[in-house]
């Protein structure tokens, strides 16, 4: 069936859980499709490309630029403190009140728009008020690579300390993802804490390898060949800041990652699919965080 008659079929369906059905079914079929091509030992689809990777660095380090100004100003360091007065005290009043408070970003270039030929860019911003809390409990839990497979399960399945010099890290962590299929992913980052004022700390963690893993947990697992691969994970940059006030600590993470472009005429079904997994993740750490944070507190 072609793929524009397709999408009015599925349109043209009333009934939503129905709809929904027709279109898991779809992206599992075409799952199973780029898998057969695999095995065909035909290339499904392509590499990592020296222009997506160098539009991202330019990405990442206009990034940078922005947090160090931010970091170096000093006050109204959460996203949330850019917001119109209004909108500002109702944003607290909901971080108050225990929500997580996610945005979504991007980094201009001279005023432009960042085009990413071969790739897709997803940038988030979130934060989160832990009442009760402070900064060396949630600083803590941060550091504690060892059990973030504890802390941060299902989402991340194994976590190891590789090495460590005073507030620079070296860490291993295995993701598992599933959202209609499941992408096992080792990770290694590194990672460097600064103490900035009492009350007050940031890092900054770069994925320096990411390897997705084919049959994981099987005889025959094996790592893909990073950036010659399904894509779901090329890159991730991470920013994290923490504030103790107003009887807790405000932590707030920004995350910058690198995925696969969609397939031309795919973008209808694929498309929510693969830009709905960057917000839930960091929604889910944050929560988790708090989580952890709350169980690890002197007293509890």
């Amino acid at each position: 069936m072609p793929t524009e008659g397709f999408e009015r079929h599925v349109k043209a369906i009333n009934n939503i859980a129905l709809r929904v059905v027709v279109l898991l079914l779809a992206a599992a079929a075409l799952n199973q499709i780029s898998a057969g091509v695999v095995r065909a030992g035909e290339p499904a689809l392509p590499k990592l490309k020296t222009e997506t990777q160098g539009v991202f660095e330019r990405y990442v380090k206009l990034t940078e630029a922005r947090n160090e100004g931010e970091l170096k100003r000093g006050t109204g360091l959460l996203w949330v403190d850019g917001l119109p007065e209004e909108q500002r005290a109702d944003a607290y009043a909901a971080l108050k009140r225990g929500e997580v408070k996610i945005r979504k970003l991007e980094i201009l270039d001279n005023g432009k728009p960042i085009s990413c030929p071969g790739g897709m860019i997803h940038h988030w911003t979130g934060v989160v008020l832990l009442l009760g809390a402070k900064l060396e409990d949630v600083l803590g839990v941060l550091e504690d690579y060892d059990r973030h497979s504890v802390y941060y399960s299902p989402d991340v399945e194994r976590s190891k300390i590789e090495s460590q010099e005073g507030d620079h890290f070296r860490v291993f962590l295995r993701f598992r993802r599933h959202k209609v299929i499941t992408v096992v992913l080792n990770t290694e980052h590194e990672v460097q804490y600064f103490h900035d004022a009492p009350g007050k700390a940031h890092s900054r963690s770069s994925a320096v390898r990411i390897a997705e893993v084919e049959n994981a947990g099987k005889s025959n697992e094996r790592e893909e060949t990073p950036g010659d691969d399904g894509g779901f994970m090329w890159r991730m940059e991470t920013w994290w800041r923490m504030e103790e006030r107003d009887g807790g600590v405000y932590v707030q993470s920004e995350v910058a990652s690198l995925t696969r472009d969609i397939p031309t005429g795919l973008g209808w079904m694929i498309k929510p699919f693969v830009t709905g997994i960057p917000k839930e993740s960091l929604t889910f750490t944050l929560a988790a965080t708090r989580k952890a944070v709350e169980a690890h507190r002197p007293g509890r």
